[in-house]
């Protein structure tokens, strides 16, 4: 199929452009930007709305294994696509962990046989994530691993974590690290401060998301390994990662959409869908993040995407599980930054495809000559109030429900195949 797509507002993170344009699409790959359509091309007026890179959305629970009833990869293939995300990279947290070459292949064969957007892995970082005895990295990056991470489980011994740091540096292989100090931030539920005590709730210093960076920091220096910090979102943090990249240290950081639209006093009372992992930061974090952003100091932008059941979320707050969906509410809830005038276009997409694809090592997130034909085509003024329930996700635990948006998806492609389409010609 030859696509031509016409009067669009081409998006291009790579070139940091906004502008009008057409865009021609053959054999799967973009052929042209500004070209007259070929003979027998399918045009697509996109009548002045957005034309970007499909997002690719970096650290996404899937529960298979283990946890079907909250998340199939077939659901979280439809609530990618419907939301114009084109590629994502699951998480190893599954039941059991992705430790195993053979783990690793089902997980593959599972998501190539169920979803039509495109899938890459991670793969845990020590046995069982249990932070004891490296996994085999060597045998998981031949199986297909973009990268090795134990989630949310941080390694508490140094020493084993430095071995995992030495040989992923021989491999090149990149590891993704949550930078939470593991003894301050056990058992927290919020970020500690004058909200965690008047609501009762037990909370963890910001302190501890940059003694667990600095920690890394350390290693890095030592070992030379390839770094991503899976989320960076406290202000304090931020002149230790910006003197790490000044140091040459091949260190990356991201953050959930969640933690740049949303902060602390939105738990109001005690309402589990905003408990997260980690907790929502104050009002001056959330702005440092943005700006941090904006600079490209936090290079990539997710949605952390963490399904939960309802026998999960309504509980206490203290012991309800962390985390939310994301998958088909990341491209709205970003374009709430462009709406309020702290990033353009350009800089999101440069967060929230290109940056995680260069990193990765993938063709995505590009909108030249050459590149794969994975893109979205949206209007970013289009309003709409958030029902959970209309979510694709099997589970429905959004913290934008009720939440007036701005932004719909009108159509998503993957190598130049229609995988969503709402209101194209």
């Amino acid at each position: 199929m030859i696509l031509q797509f016409t009067n669009a507002r081409l998006i291009d993170p790579e070139a940091g452009t906004d502008r009008s344009g057409s865009l021609t699409v053959e054999n799967g790959r973009i052929s042209a930007v500004d070209a007259d359509a070929p003979a027998g091309a399918r045009v697509i007026d996109a009548r002045g709305k957005c034309l970007a890179p499909g997002i690719v959305d970096w650290g996404v629970h899937v529960g298979e294994p283990g946890g079907r009833h909250k998340e199939s990869f077939r659901s979280a293939g439809r609530a990618a696509a419907a939301g114009g995300v084109t590629t994502f990279i699951t998480r190893p947290d599954t039941t059991p962990p992705t430790d195993t070459p053979e783990a690793l292949d089902f997980l593959r064969r599972r998501a190539d046989a169920e979803t039509q957007v495109k899938v890459h892995h991670m793969a845990t970082l020590t046995r069982g994530r249990d932070g004891r005895e490296m996994a085999e990295i060597g045998f998981l990056q031949d199986a297909g691993a973009v990268a090795f991470s134990d989630g949310e489980k941080v390694t508490r011994d140094t020493k084993v974590f430095s071995r995992c740091l030495t040989y992923a540096r021989s491999l090149g292989a990149l590891v993704v690290a949550h930078t939470q100090d593991p003894g301050l931030s056990s058992g927290a539920a919020v970020t500690s401060g004058k909200f965690a005590s008047l609501r009762g709730l037990p909370g963890v210093s910001p302190m501890a998301e940059r003694m667990a960076f600095d920690r890394d920091m350390a290693l890095i220096e030592m070992t030379g390994a390839r770094y991503h910090a899976e989320q960076i979102t406290c202000a304090r943090t931020l002149p230790a990662l910006e003197r790490a990249k000044a140091n040459g240290l091949d260190v990356t950081a991201g953050i959930s959409i969640h933690h740049l639209t949303l902060n602390e006093f939105d738990v109001g009372d005690y309402r589990s869908f905003f408990k997260l992992s980690p907790p929502l930061r104050s009002e001056d974090d959330r702005l440092a993040a943005i700006e941090a952003v904006a600079k490209g100091t936090i290079d990539v932008i997710c949605s952390m995407h963490t399904p939960q059941d309802e026998e999960s979320k309504r509980l206490p707050f203290e012991e309800a599980a962390p985390g939310a969906v994301g998958l088909e509410t990341l491209l709205p809830a970003a374009l709430r930054l462009y709406h309020n005038g702290q990033l353009t276009l350009p800089q999101l997409w440069r967060a929230m495809a290109l940056n995680p694809a260069r990193r990765l090592g993938l063709e995505a997130g590009r909108l030249s000559a050459g590149a794969p034909a994975d893109l979205v085509l949206f209007d970013a003024d289009a309003p709409f109030v958030l029902d959970r329930f209309t979510l694709r996700s099997k589970s429905k635990n959004s913290p934008f429900d009720g939440a007036r948006l701005q932004g719909k998806v009108l159509g998503t492609w993957v190598d130049g195949q229609p995988v969503y389409e709402r209101e194209v010609a």
